[in-house]
């Protein structure tokens, strides 16, 4: 893999990874990434230097990746000025769909609504795969009982049922405790995604602290040994001297687990939507799409995330090169 140069990722990804589980707020100065200008007037790598502007919002599971890939285009392409924002892949698409951004990063498959308003407004888009994810299900270092869970616990644990649940309700060898609850906020596609493949519809637990910051998910279940939460697997890796991963279905997320499809069904792919009009008219996008889907796979493997196949890369290039 590329020795990419800055694989110390707390500055470059600072606003990203503050801002939580495919959640947030509106993009603020502080919040996006954006090139600077070369007096050379030539591209690092000798390449034709475009000018321009990119913008992206939506899913801050993906935003990590997107950050990373912004700070190495910064040297192929200083003058082109990228912004990426973070409002969840919920609010990136209301933005994707009135027309406010090229790109929207999607931890989840469009919803219908989602897709019928962006025919209603004539905008059409085309997906692109970049990376795979796994949700992970993260609990106190302390807690040594909850550490393999079934589907079937994670359903009980988390779904609302008019009760005050304690561990000794999932097993009765388990402390007879009340169970502390974190989880993304409902913008979230991991929100989203866990109601889908865990709750299956069903409503989320009410005592459950909803966050659009990993560090409150983080940070609470750290402090309190009955306490447990979920989010994207980078963010487990960067906190996981603080906190302990569940296997589920006897099956530990990992970058294998994850890739190979084991960790069924919580690993999932992550996405970037395109506007197609917006790919032919602006060269400079175009042109940071190309550098995202060839470089996809080293930049989340840099975060923790999981590539995708050589072959899945070469495909979606292919199809970006068919908008054009």
């Amino acid at each position: 893999m590329k020795k990419w140069k800055y694989l110390s990722m707390t500055a470059v990804l600072g606003s990203a990874l503050l801002l939580g589980a495919c959640g947030g707020g509106n993009t603020t100065e502080d919040e996006q990434a954006t090139t600077g200008n070369d007096s050379t007037g030539q591209a690092e790598n000798g390449d034709a230097q475009l000018t321009g502007a990119v913008s992206g919002d939506g899913s801050s599971t993906v935003a990590p990746i997107t950050e990373a890939l912004v700070e190495e285009y910064r040297a192929v392409q200083p003058d082109v000025k990228v912004s990426v924002g973070v409002s969840g892949t919920g609010g990136g698409f209301e933005k994707f769909i009135a027309g406010e951004t090229d790109f929207s990063n999607a931890s989840r498959e469009i919803k219908d609504e989602e897709a019928a308003a962006l025919d209603e407004a004539g905008i059409e888009y085309t997906q692109f795969e970049i990376a795979y994810d796994g949700i992970t299900v993260v609990i106190n270092s302390e807690n040594d009982w909850a550490t393999n869970l079934t589907m079937e616990q994670l359903k009980q644990i988390w779904i609302e049922d008019g009760s005050a649940k304690k561990w000794s309700d999932i097993d009765p060898s388990w402390p007879a405790e009340e169970i502390v609850y974190y989880a993304p906020g409902t913008d979230s596609g991991t929100y989203d995604y866990f109601d889908e493949v865990v709750l299956e519809g069903e409503e989320l637990v009410r005592a459950a602290q909803l966050s659009e910051d990993d560090n409150v998910i983080v940070q609470g279940v750290a402090a309190d040994k009955n306490a447990i939460g979920f989010f994207g697997y980078a963010y487990f890796l960067e906190n996981q001297g603080k906190l302990n991963a569940v296997s589920v279905n006897g099956v530990e997320p990992t970058n294998e687990s994850i890739e190979n499809g084991e960790y069924t069904p919580l690993s999932r792919p992550l996405y970037v939507f395109v506007n197609n009009a917006k790919v032919k008219e602006n060269e400079a996008f175009y042109d940071f799409m190309k550098f995202t889907l060839e470089n996809a796979g080293d930049m989340a493997e840099a975060v923790g995330y999981v590539r995708l196949p050589d072959e899945k890369y070469a495909e979606e290039l292919g199809k970006l090169e068919g908008l054009k």
